[in-house]
């Protein structure tokens, strides 16, 4: 039975995180940021902060013969007033690749966001332990994928057998920014976000910029980006600059040429895809702002609808599918000069048929079962014989 001087603790370090651009040091421990300082000093946007600060497809990796793991975290949880509690987020454990366990951490912080005024405080709350035992005796890749949609600050790693960095991975860096459905909003689990699952069927190490409410083509994520070692870049682009209402068409087209500009600095010739959002009626063909459904609300449900008029359209008012044929032009022009650019239709991933059979829960974000599909399909377009990111000849 395992006792309390079995434990050996292990410094956190960055060789033993995978995923994150940037540590910061807390009076706790490591807080992963998926945007650098530089970054996040830029913009003191909330929502922009919360994104980032969650975990998605970070995870911890090292090598080593224990049979247990605990490991102290600091969370913080989301609460959104009128709506039930939020399960507790998962960590996935993998071992040598195949997933192995799941299990939560309770306390922590706590977020209260009114989704009815945007008002949102946090309240202090205490570290909490994840425990994993039975693991195979013998030396051993593991991962710990932290919960990608819950803030999570890394305190102690403690093991009952020394832990070493694993080897660097072997296979490509596919390095992909998108909005909350690349965040992995509604997925049950990290590796089950669909970027997750697709980096996992294509072989690839995933770097994951998808940052909920904040794909908005600012520059300082297109520098990021561009700073952030890669062999495969995406870039998602859509569904956010409606909901947002943040810009007309005037501005969007010279803004994903200068964001496509920035990533091209840093990634001269790596394959790049630019892939427009997936189906979603209430954006197809109005715009936004899109804004909680109060109504629901009131029941306890967390639905959003679009608020937008689609006879704005004519004046320049973004929808899904006015950006979808803009993307596909600019692509096409640039891909003149560019061999390596792409375009990719959302639709491909999750379309109309796709819709009726699995209809999105709160209006926006896909469920976990969407998200498997999306990923496997992403992976045979982009990773399968003769994909977009596949080698040549392949």
């Amino acid at each position: 039975m395992q006792t309390e001087h079995d434990w050996i603790t292990t410094p956190l370090t960055a060789d033993l995180v995978r995923g994150a651009l940037e540590l910061e040091r807390t009076e706790h421990g490591l807080l992963p940021h998926r945007l650098p300082a530089r970054a996040r000093a830029q913009c003191a946007d909330g929502q922009l902060a919360m994104a980032e600060s969650q975990p998605s497809g970070v995870r911890l990796v090292f090598r080593t013969r224990a049979t247990a793991v605990e490991l102290d975290t600091l969370p913080t949880k989301r609460v959104y007033v009128g709506v039930p509690p939020l399960p507790d987020g998962v960590y996935d454990l993998l071992v040598d690749g195949r997933l192995a366990d799941q299990a939560g951490v309770s306390g922590g912080k706590v977020l209260t966001i009114d989704m009815a005024t945007g008002a949102a405080g946090t309240e202090p709350g205490p570290v909490g332990t994840l425990r994993f035992t039975g693991l195979p005796d013998r030396l051993k890749d593991v991962e710990i994928w932290l919960p990608h949609d819950e803030t999570t600050e890394l305190v102690a790693l403690r093991t009952d057998a020394p832990v070493e960095a694993a080897p660097p991975p072997a296979g490509k860096v596919w390095l992909h920014h998108g909005s909350s459905i690349s965040h992995g909003s509604n997925a049950r689990n990290p590796t089950g976000t669909w970027p997750a699952v697709a980096a996992r069927l294509g072989g690839v190490e995933l770097v994951n910029l998808g940052l909920g409410g904040a794909a908005l083509l600012d520059a300082f994520t297109a520098r990021a980006m561009r700073d952030t070692p890669a062999d495969l870049v995406s870039v998602k682009i859509g569904i956010n600059l409606v909901n947002a209402d943040l810009m007309r068409l005037r501005a969007f087209g010279p803004a994903v040429h200068g964001f496509l500009d920035t990533v091209r600095e840093g990634h001269p010739t790596a394959p790049l895809l630019v892939v427009s959002a997936v189906h979603c009626p209430i954006h197809e063909d109005t715009p936004g702002p899109l804004l909680p459904d109060l109504d629901a609300l009131s029941s306890g449900q967390l639905r959003f609808r679009a608020t937008g008029d689609p006879a704005e359209r004519a004046s320049g008012k973004l929808t899904l599918g006015v950006i979808r044929e803009e993307l596909s032009r600019i692509v096409e022009q640039r891909a003149a000069d560019d061999p390596n650019l792409y375009y990719l239709d959302g639709r491909e991933l999750y379309g109309p048929a796709d819709s009726a059979e699995l209809p999105l829960p709160d209006e926006l974000h896909p469920d976990a079962a969407t998200h498997r599909r999306m990923g496997e399909r992403f992976a045979k377009i982009a990773f399968g014989d003769g994909g977009l990111f596949a080698p040549e000849g392949a």
